[in-house]
């Protein structure tokens, strides 16, 4: 592994982040007020390849991995205005039907998630599962040589502007009886597929929703590769999820740190600008420390998984997840405060990234699940549930 970018990896987030300037934290922020849409942006990303960077050549994507797909959410996020669906629809369901899709599924939607023109949601959180994936209730059966799905998902990002939503449910093995893990891929305008808006606190323009699948009737062709293989299909892309949503964090951080430098270096009560006291300048010098180490963690979790190591992926993965969540709370808090009342302003777009950069902490796993993760698979210590 190099720290150091490829020619192409420098020349993309050049690219991306001239993209995002011309848009802005303006632009993103009256979309996520007015109750509008990110069309524009995430339709002009798509046509300049930026949306399936990540995407296998062949079906139209840019060939890269999720190390130049973290780049682009970061550098979009850096100028205010992240897509919180890169983070699922080619980061997640892009990879999954890459890696184990049918050359049917893989002709039908990686051209078009490459593009922007197919947008694709991702079901897995349930109400009463939490964290623990064991206790999912979704459940597929087989009814001659369809599928029949049942279940209830909640906090499911983008369904609205999605066509399709990859859905986790859970499939008896024959052998066993034991219900394991499997991913189908569901029309949103499938018979028994209903959606339900979820008030949130949290403004964005990708709103939440819950899901109810009654008795949902599948062809045998929405089975996303091998039945008997799922739960190592779903963590393929689990760990790109958590990859990117540190990308989504990394980036809120630097935008905030960025808007609170600019201040600091103007703002002047006595002699000297704020940022000349201590007491302004080394909170804010902490905060680029902290969102600068989260970013190699998150890069280095990029190389493992583009490398193929994914039990080393997933360490790293949840680690990055870890920091850039952090990183991106405290950033955000100290943005503010340097600001003081103007932090809490329409003016200067920091008030609304507290309760963002807080998700962060929650979503998609929280901080717990994770230092429950490093604790028992790294540290080798025992469990307490």
């Amino acid at each position: 592994m190099t720290l150091a970018e490829t020619d192409e990896q420098r020349s993309l987030r050049t690219a991306v982040a001239a993209l995002a300037a011309r848009y802005g934290h303006a632009y993103f922020a009256a979309a996520a007020r007015d109750g509008r849409t990110t069309d524009e942006l995430w339709s002009e990303a798509g046509t300049l390849g930026y949306l399936g960077v990540n995407l296998p050549e062949e079906h139209g994507g840019g060939g890269g991995g999720i190390t130049e797909l973290a780049i682009v959410l970061e550098e979009l996020g850096a100028a205010g205005c992240p897509l919180l669906l890169l983070v699922v629809s080619p980061a997640i369901c892009g990879t999954v039907i890459a890696r184990f899709g049918t050359d049917g599924q893989k002709r039908r939607w990686l051209p078009g998630l490459a593009a922007g023109t197919l947008r694709m949601a991702f079901g897995i959180t349930e109400p009463d599962a939490g964290s623990n994936s064991h206790r999912l209730t979704t459940t597929a059966r087989r009814d001659g040589d369809d599928w029949i799905l049942t279940g209830r998902k909640v906090f499911i990002s983008g369904v609205d502007i999605a066509d399709a939503t990859l859905v986790v449910g859970r499939t008896e093995d024959a052998r066993t009886g034991r219900l394991k893990p499997c991913l189908f891929i569901v029309g949103c305008d499938a018979p028994g597929f209903v959606r339900r808006p979820m008030p949130m606190e949290l403004a964005a323009p990708e709103k939440q929703f819950e899901l109810v699948l009654d008795d949902v009737r599948l062809p045998a062709s929405a089975l996303v590769g091998d039945e008997d293989a799922g739960l190592q299909q779903l963590f393929a892309g689990l760990n790109p999820e958590r990859i990117m949503t540190a990308a989504f964090a990394n980036g809120m951080a630097r935008y905030a740190l960025a808007r609170a430098v600019d201040y600091a270096k103007v703002r002047q009560v006595w002699d000297e600008p704020i940022g000349a006291h201590q007491a302004v300048a080394h909170p804010l010098a902490r905060a680029h420390i902290e969102t600068e180490l989260a970013r190699l963690m998150m890069y280095k979790a990029a190389y493992l998984y583009d490398t193929g190591d994914d039990a080393a992926a997933g360490e790293a993965a949840n680690m990055a997840k870890y920091a850039a969540a952090e990183a991106a709370v405290r950033t955000v808090d100290q943005a503010v405060h340097t600001l003081g009342g103007n932090g809490l302003t329409k003016e200067f777009g920091l008030a609304a990234l507290i309760t963002a950069a807080r998700v962060a902490r929650v979503a998609p796993v929280s901080r717990e699940m994770i230092l429950n993760y490093v604790s028992h698979r790294t540290l080798g210590l025992p469990k307490s549930y």
